[in-house]
């Protein structure tokens, strides 16, 4: 009787759609600004233009970044893929480098095409409250962290995030 009990509830479970439908956010790392609004800045880029993660109406990821950070390196190229492929997520890379000349060199190496603020004596790293890097934070439309990433945090989640995020309330 107890197997038969323990189909019944999973076909249950099944019929009420719990565990179908689109996937949520996957884990997020711990991080004070969870939830929180995205500290807005608005700062001339490397290149000499301007960008600010205020009224883009996009989601907005900011992501925290070194030459010198090799787990960093490992990150930059599925920011750099989503900048390409998906024009309604505004990707801004804040380095956190000593020289404008090395944020310039790793820009280039890594073809990096996004835009990219050199946070000279680290104000947007205390701004955001980064205690190492990487770290990649995720906000909605509206301007709300909705999650973060940071080394420990497995690259495939980053895609799935920023899809979720992208999902209207319901």
């Amino acid at each position: 009787m107890v197997p038969l009990m323990r189909l019944l509830v999973l076909l249950l479970l099944g019929l009420a759609g719990v565990g179908c439908g689109p996937a949520g956010l996957p884990p997020s790392a711990s991080s004070p600004k969870l939830n929180q609004a995205l500290p807005s800045f608005e700062r001339e880029t490397i290149d000499g233009g301007k960008v600010s993660t205020s009224g883009s109406g996009r989601v907005v990821v900011v992501k925290f970044f070194a030459k010198y950070c090799e787990p960093c390196k490992k990150t930059l190229p599925e920011a750099q893929a989503l900048h390409d492929n998906d024009r309604d997520v505004l990707v801004i890379g804040v380095a956190e480098d000593e020289t404008q000349a090395d944020v310039q060199e790793l820009v280039t190496e890594l073809g990096l095409t996004f835009p990219v603020v050199h946070d000279r004596g680290n104000v947007l790293a205390s701004r955001y409250q980064v205690s190492e890097l990487p770290i990649t934070f995720v906000a909605d439309r509206a301007g709300t962290i909705r999650w973060v990433a940071d080394g420990n945090t497995d690259p495939r989640s980053f895609p799935r995030a920023v899809a979720a995020v992208k999902q209207p309330s319901p």
